[in-house]
């Protein structure tokens, strides 16, 4: 199995910035996409941005010019860079890794979720 575990998450005035950082481990083989979602209350959980192994990245028009998706393959890590938060923006952020991983004789493909990260920006 893989395990996801996020960090980064707080309370912040609007204009100001986060990092989020999601770390995969366990027998990981490779990782294709990873991204970031969030949930506020009452809404949908929607895709923020997601990041392919090739680097191309796509973001929610609501991000764009704001947030900025990067990744260590060497780390099995995603980082999500947000600037110029505003209130709109918070919600739980959740990251969401695919890929494959070592499943005993064989190789398995895997998709997995963090367990959410709180991001609040304060007016």
């Amino acid at each position: 199995q893989v395990q996801l575990v996020e960090s980064g998450g707080g309370l912040v005035q609007a204009g100001g910035s986060l990092r989020l950082s999601c770390a995969a481990s366990g027998n990981i083989v490779s990782i294709n996409d990873m991204g970031w979602y969030r949930q506020a209350p009452g809404k949908q959980r929607e895709l923020v941005a997601g990041i392919i192994s090739s680097g191309t990245t796509n973001y929610a028009d609501s991000v764009k010019g704001r947030f900025t998706i990067s990744r260590d393959n060497a780390k099995n890590t995603v980082y999500l860079q947000m600037n110029s938060l505003n209130p709109e923006d918070t919600a739980v952020y959740y990251c969401n890794v695919g890929g494959t991983y070592n499943n005993g004789p064989y190789f398995s493909s895997f998709g997995s979720w963090g367990r959410g990260t709180q991001v609040t920006v304060s007016s």
